[in-house]
C-alpha cells in the first residue's frame, strides 16, 4: 500500500512538472528534445483547433512522432545553449518572413501609387480636352467627356483609398520587421549569456576535478609515509629503542592526523 502510495505521489509529481503543449510558449516548447521552430509552430498551429492532451494527441501533429511526444510528456530537455540556439534560428527565420513581407508591401503600394499618378494624368488630359470641346461647342464630345471624367475621378477616390490602406500595411510591415529585428539581437544576446554560464560551470567542474585529484594525491602520499612510520615503529619496539620508539610515535600521530585530514578534503572535492 506504501509502495503504492509513492509510486502515485511520484506520477502526480512528474505531470504536474511536464511540460503542457496545449499551453506552452514557443520558447518552452523548443526547450523539449527534438522539438525545434518549425516543429514548435506546427504544435502552435495544431492546438488552434485541437485539443492536446495526451501522448497519442501530440504525435498526430504533422512532424511529432511517438518519441517526440513522449519527450514532451516526460519532459526530457535539452541544454539551455541548445534551447538558445533554436530560439535565435526561430527569430531569424521570423525576421527573414518579415523583410520578405516589407518588400512585397512596398512594391504593392509603390505600384499603386504610381497607377494613382497615371489616372491623376489621365483626368488632367480629359479636363483639358473638356475644356477644348466646350470652346468648340462640341456638345457630343462634351458630354462624352464629362462621363469620362467622372469615372476618372471614381477612379481617383478608390486609387487614393487603395494607396492609403498599402502604405498602412507596409508601415505595420517595418515596424514588424524591426520588432524581427530586436528579437534576433536579443536571442543572439541570451545564446551569448547561456553559452558564458555553460563555460562558467564546464569551468568550475575542471576545477573541482583537479582539486579532487589534488586531494586524492595528497592523501595517497600521507597514507604511504604512515604505513613507512608505522613500519619503523614496529621495528623500534622490537629493538626496544625507547627514544625512537616515542620519536615515532609522535610521527605516526601526525602523520594520522594528515591522512585523516587528506581524506575529508578528497572527499569534500568530489
Amino acid at each position: 500500500m506504501k509502495k503504492l502510495l509513492l509510486v502515485m505521489i511520484a506520477l502526480a509529481v512528474s505531470v504536474a512538472y511536464a511540460l503542457n503543449p496545449q499551453t506552452a510558449s514557443k520558447e518552452e516548447l523548443m526547450h523539449i528534445k527534438g522539438i525545434g521552430p518549425v516543429k514548435a509552430a506546427a504544435i502552435m498551429k495544431y492546438r488552434r483547433s485541437h485539443k492536446i492532451r495526451t501522448r497519442e494527441d501530440l504525435a498526430k501533429v504533422e512532424g511529432i512522432g511517438e518519441a517526440i511526444a513522449d519527450n514532451c510528456f516526460s519532459d526530457v530537455k535539452v541544454g539551455d545553449v541548445k534551447q538558445k540556439k533554436r530560439i535565435v534560428n526561430s527569430e531569424k527565420m521570423g525576421a527573414k518572413k518579415a523583410k520578405k513581407k516589407v518588400a512585397k508591401t512596398s512594391k504593392s503600394s509603390d505600384k499603386l501609387a504610381a497607377k494613382l499618378d497615371k489616372d491623376k494624368a489621365t483626368l488632367k488630359k480629359d479636363r483639358a480636352a473638356l475644356r477644348a470641346a466646350k470652346k468648340a461647342k462640341d456638345t457630343k464630345k462634351v458630354a462624352s467627356l464629362e462621363k469620362k471624367i467622372a469615372k476618372d475621378q471614381e477612379r481617383i477616390t478608390k486609387d487614393k483609398k487603395k494607396v492609403k490602406d498599402a502604405k498602412a500595411k507596409a508601415k505595420k510591415a517595418k515596424a514588424k520587421a524591426s520588432k524581427s529585428k530586436t528579437k534576433v539581437s536579443k536571442a543572439k544576446e541570451d545564446l551569448k549569456k547561456a553559452k558564458k554560464e555553460k563555460a562558467a560551470k564546464t569551468g568550475d567542474t575542471k576545477k573541482k576535478a583537479a582539486a579532487a585529484k589534488k586531494a586524492k594525491a595528497k592523501l595517497a602520499k600521507d597514507k604511504a609515509k604512515l604505513k613507512k612510520d608505522m613500519a619503523d615503529l614496529k621495528k623500534a619496539t622490537k629493538a626496544k629503542d625507547k627514544k625512537k620508539i616515542a620519536s615515532l610515535k609522535k610521527k605516526a600521530k601526525d602523520a594520522k592526523a594528515k591522512a585523516k585530514k587528506a581524506k575529508a578534503k578528497a572527499s569534500k572535492s568530489k
